[in-house]
């Protein structure tokens, strides 16, 4: 299954903790390169892998958020990884590893969208119109077009060429229906913090202090409720917040690894 996928490992190959760690929509395991070489995670063995049908990787037939995460705990069996990280849209298919009940190890999730409206308002549009006939597709061309330009304005600048050729590689079509099976995802549930409480597994949740993805007043108290969720802001980070604050995002990885073995 691996074979047909972008991935990046990097730790020791007889580690005794083991991460996969996936990336959010349109992101490849790039985003995860200043994570990787953090000194707190230099003893993890860590697996991060593109999800199948961004960056130019082959997407499958069901781009489901439910799918997604049969083949990323699928992955995680392998891998031998017993805990996961995700940002994004990859912290929500790693919160539905746990909420189908196929992951039973901590999470550590960057800036998942717990709600439809917690959702960025251009990417809420863009769904919108992408869903026009025989509009769809030219739009998302057309955005994944300028889409290098405008990332480079807010992602730190030693690590914004990187970054933003690596979001350069994405399929139109593949993201227009994947964003869709999203957000059809989200429509299921009005918040997704029961879903993330009732799965009873150790979870990590991590945003920025200026995060772009919102989190309601009844979301919050819902995660402060839950006696396994942890609920971590980091200073001076938005929505990219494994990027910008790295060696803060790798201690809570470092911390989330360690409780697996617990």
């Amino acid at each position: 299954m691996a074979e047909r996928w972008e991935i990046r490992r990097a730790g020791p190959e007889r580690a005794p903790h083991r991460v996969l760690m996936i990336p959010g929509g349109l992101c490849t395991t790039e985003f995860y390169a200043d994570i990787m070489a953090e000194p707190a995670v230099a003893g993890l063995g860590m697996t991060a892998a593109t999800l199948p049908g961004f960056g130019g990787t082959e997407a499958p037939e069901d781009m489901s958020m439910e799918h997604y995460a049969r083949l990323m705990a699928d992955l995680a069996a392998e891998s031998g990884c017993d805990t996961v990280v995700g940002h994004s849209l990859g912290a929500n298919v790693a919160l539905e590893m746990a909420a189908l009940g196929l992951f039973r190890g901590p999470l550590v999730l960057l800036s998942p969208a717990f709600s439809r409206g917690d959702e960025m308002r251009s990417l809420a549009a863009l769904n919108a119109v992408g869903r026009v006939p025989g509009l769809g597709t030219v739009v998302w061309a057309g955005m994944l077009g300028l889409l290098p330009r405008a990332m480079r304005r807010e992602l730190p600048p030693r690590r914004a060429d990187a970054l933003a050729a690596a979001m350069s590689g994405n399929d139109p079509t593949a993201s227009r229906r994947i964003i869709r099976r999203y957000y059809a995802y989200l429509d299921r549930y009005p918040s997704l913090v029961p879903r993330l409480c009732e799965a009873g597994v150790p979870a990590w949740v991590v945003r920025g202090d200026h995060d772009e993805i919102g989190l309601t007043d009844g979301e919050r108290r819902g995660l402060e409720g839950c006696p396994h969720v942890r609920l971590i802001e980091v200073p001076d980070a938005g929505h990219a917040v494994l990027v910008e604050q790295p060696a803060a995002v790798a201690g809570i990885v470092a911390e989330a690894a360690t409780a697996a073995l617990r």
